[in-house]
C-alpha cells in the first residue's frame, strides 16, 4: 500500500477519496461526509487546490457510448534512450489524441500506452500512422483489451 504524505491529516484523504469519486459533491454535503463543518471544508479543499494536491475536476465520459471502446496496450521500444531522445519521445506522444496514458517503464521495453480507438481497423491506422512514427520508435507490441474491470484508479 502506497504512503501517504504527512502534510495530509485524515481529514484531507477523506476528501480526496470523496472528491475522486464525486467531483461535483456540495461542500455542504461534503462536509457532512467527512464530519467537519462547511468552512473548514472548503479551507481545506482550496489549500489542496493551490497546492497542487486536486489537479483538477472533470467529467468521467462513458468511452463506449462515446464510440471508443477499443482499448490496446502497446509495448513501445525506442531505438536511442538517452535523454534526448526520451524528450523528444514524450513530447510527440503527447500529441496523438488516441493515446489515453503513456508510461515509461523499467522493463524489457521503454514505454507502455493506452490507445483507445473506435475499433480494430481505428486502431490498426494510428498503430501504423502515429505511433509507429514517433520518434526513436523500434519497435512495438500489442496486447487488446478484452474487457475494463476497473478503470477508475479509486
Amino acid at each position: 500500500m502506497p504512503t501517504e504524505p504527512s502534510n495530509l491529516d485524515r481529514f484531507d484523504l477523506a476528501i480526496l477519496r470523496v472528491l475522486a469519486t464525486e467531483g461535483r459533491i456540495s461542500a455542504t454535503e461534503l462536509a457532512r461526509r467527512i464530519g467537519l463543518s462547511k468552512s473548514p471544508t472548503q479551507a481545506r479543499m482550496k489549500r489542496l487546490e493551490e497546492t497542487g494536491v486536486i489537479t483538477a475536476y472533470r467529467a468521467q465520459l462513458d468511452q463506449i457510448k462515446m464510440g471508443q471502446a477499443h482499448v490496446a496496450f502497446v509495448e513501445v521500444r525506442l531505438s536511442d534512450t538517452r535523454e534526448a531522445a526520451l524528450q523528444a519521445f514524450n513530447k510527440a506522444v503527447r500529441a496523438v489524441p488516441e493515446v489515453e496514458q503513456c508510461h515509461m517503464m523499467a522493463s524489457r521495453f521503454d514505454y507502455l500506452l493506452k490507445v483507445r480507438t473506435g475499433d480494430i481497423q481505428d486502431y490498426r491506422r494510428v498503430l501504423g500512422q502515429r505511433i509507429s512514427s514517433l520518434p526513436h520508435v523500434s519497435s512495438t507490441s500489442t496486447h487488446v483489451a478484452m474487457e475494463a474491470v476497473k478503470e477508475t484508479g479509486v
